[in-house]
């Protein structure tokens, strides 16, 4: 590729902005939900301290001005999203997550400029190790701080708590970033590893979402069903409950039918026997005719009802 300083200063322009605004969704994802759940605190946290070792590298190489400020901005966004942690999963106050804040920065930022003048002074008696050892940092460090949100990630069988757009965001800052790069008059392979590795960690994660999210939505739909059968078979009818008998009360008989009466009719308690008689040619004391039976019980010494 031809070198080419204004393409090289667009892109890093663009990787800057999209690393200035990569976690800007993630911390109004989890501002909205009042929860951070399913996002590990040592991803933004080891992010957010890879700052550190970018910003030396990039500050002590004379890098252009956009990729100088680009880990500040990132580590800055990156230190707000750990704190949400804090706050809402740790539940930790108001005030002394913002403390937290505030000394986390101090202490990155103190750091970062006396690293920076350590490393000048290292190039300028002839030792490069101390550039290389800040180049090498941010790609170990921005594998490491992706660990535990994979571990995050088995635990749970799907992925929770990241918002897609910061995944995608962060992606496309990579791409940039790569982009000023080799529009360069020489391309850093430490910093086009980091970029890199950045690229590869954020498609991995939008494809985990977009195979394992579905197949756990499918998982709690089937529970879903298989409860609800199973609440539905432990359930009762009313219409298979018994009614309660009153002690001392008088059994309701019930209305047979006509056409053959049912010779047995539970009164409450168990009847010795039962004596139906014929439902022609019966003759009543006060003139009615039809259906009687006689009942004859332990307790009952005699009851009769017309059918």
């Amino acid at each position: 590729m031809p070198v080419n300083p204004a393409a090289a200063n667009v892109f890093g322009t663009l990787g800057t902005v999209c690393w200035c605004i990569q976690l800007v969704p993630q911390a109004w994802k989890s501002w909205r939900e009042k929860s951070t759940y399913g996002l590990s605190p040592l991803l933004v946290l080891i992010w957010s301290a890879c700052a550190l070792p970018l910003g030396v590298y990039n500050i002590a190489s004379n890098t252009n001005i956009p990729l100088i400020l680009q880990p500040q901005l990132f580590g800055a966004l990156g230190a707000i999203c750990w704190v949400q942690c804090l706050y809402y999963e740790m539940h930790l106050s108001f005030k002394r997550s913002l403390l937290i804040l505030v000394t986390f920065l101090a202490i990155i930022g103190g750091l970062q400029v006396a690293f920076v003048f350590a490393v000048w002074y290292a190039l300028a008696v002839g030792n490069e190790r101390p550039l290389q050892f800040f180049g090498v940092m941010p790609a170990i460090m921005i594998f490491a701080g992706v660990i535990p949100q994979f571990y995050e990630i088995w635990k749970m069988k799907e992925v929770l708590g990241i918002s897609m757009a910061f995944m995608t965001i962060d992606g496309l800052g990579g791409v940039f970033s790569t982009l000023s790069l080799v529009f360069n008059k020489s391309i850093d392979p430490l910093l086009a590893f980091s970029y890199i590795s950045v690229i590869v960690l954020d498609s991995l994660v939008i494809i985990l979402y977009m195979i394992l999210n579905p197949l756990a939505a499918r998982r709690r739909h089937r529970e879903a069903v298989i409860a609800g059968v199973i609440l539905a078979s432990s359930v009762t009818p009313k219409s298979a409950e018994k009614t309660p008998v009153v002690e001392g009360a008088l059994p309701q008989l019930q209305m047979l039918p006509t056409t053959r009466p049912n010779p047995e009719i539970e009164i409450g308690t168990p009847l010795t026997a039962v004596e139906q008689l014929p439902s022609q040619g019966s003759d009543e004391p006060n003139g009615k005719a039809g259906n009687t039976e006689e009942c004859s019980g332990h307790e009952l010494n005699e009851l009769c009802s017309p059918v």
